[in-house]
């Protein structure tokens, strides 16, 4: 009898790789249900059949409805499901992660548990946002300072190279009108990263509540990895978009950045990073493409699983 925790139908072998499927499958305004070993998307114009096994996430947006034999597949193929808003630009709720390991969230939890090592993984982030300075030694509020000059610089350059007039920063929660273009397209493209690091996080397996940078949030930690590519990805869309005219910059911006994410390998390059800061070293994919489950013991020593450790066997 299977148990909950076990995934069952194909082996790890007769599975696609995780990096030789496709990144992501957008749906919406459909019915989703399962053929075999593949799903179906039923709309107004037919039936589309999409191998199950060779998604990476499927992004389920508005007028979507699935089936429990549609989420068994796509959960035996080890695919991430994840509601979004339309055009996949919010995050509202994912499913399984791809992983079947808990090597990553266990590290990031050590990481962050401790003080010391939490502050280490903090610089390791500035490092990425400073490669050409030594963030050691500094502390975090001189870290917070270094990081607001270089957003300010940051929104000059852009300004002077898209010929777009910028003030300061303005955001108005919940009157995204009241901003003016370049503010309405930085706010666009902030919301967008964070739903694409929210995908990732989720579908590697790690915890979005446990942040280095950002705390006291359910999604701190998804906030320091979209933090990471703010100034190269984010907000050079956002001005490019406001450099077209001042109608529907918010459209403009998620397709701008669309195009910027496909360009630079945004995906591959927030996996890298996330496991380097984390210090999961090496793929371990055999590990994580099985389901593999130990007992803990005295010492931090793993032991195997269905076992009864007991001196007297019980019958």
């Amino acid at each position: 009898m299977s148990t909950v925790s076990r995934r069952s139908a194909s082996s790890p072998r007769e599975l696609t790789r995780v990096g030789d499927r496709l990144s992501f499958v957008y749906l919406e305004r459909c019915t989703v249900h399962r053929d075999d070993n593949a799903i179906t998307a039923t709309d107004a114009d037919g039936v589309t059949h999409i191998p199950s096994a060779t998604i990476g996430t499927l992004l389920l947006g508005p007028g979507t409805r699935v089936t429990h034999q549609a989420m068994s597949v796509l959960g035996e193929c080890g695919a991430g499901v994840v509601w979004v808003g339309e055009h996949g630009v919010r995050f509202y709720a994912g499913g399984r992660a791809l992983t079947r390991s808990s090597g990553l969230v266990e590290a990031q939890a050590t990481a962050w548990a401790n003080r010391r090592t939490r502050l280490e993984v903090a610089r390791a982030m500035y490092r990425l946002r400073f490669p050409y300075e030594d963030p050691a030694g500094r502390t975090r509020q001189e870290l917070l300072s270094m990081e607001g000059r270089r957003l300010k610089d940051c929104y000059r350059r852009e300004s002077t190279r898209t010929g777009v007039p910028w003030r300061r920063r303005e955001y108005h929660p919940g009157d995204f009108s009241a901003g003016d273009a370049p503010n309405q397209g930085v706010t666009a493209a902030a919301q967008c990263m964070y739903g694409v690091a929210h995908a990732v996080v989720t579908a590697l397996g790690c915890s979005p509540g446990l942040g280095f940078v950002h705390s006291g949030h359910e999604r701190s930690f998804v906030l320091d990895v979209a933090d990471l590519y703010k100034i190269d990805v984010a907000i050079p869309a956002a001005f490019d978009a406001a450099a077209e005219g001042t109608e529907d910059v918010a459209t403009r911006t998620r397709r701008a950045l669309r195009d910027r994410i496909n360009q630079t390998g945004l995906l591959d390059r927030c996996v890298r990073d996330i496991k380097d800061l984390l210090g999961y070293g090496g793929t371990r994919e055999t590990a994580d493409a099985q389901d593999h489950v130990t007992l803990q013991s005295d010492g931090d020593l793993h032991i195997k699983s269905g076992r009864n450790y007991g001196e007297e066997p019980i019958w």
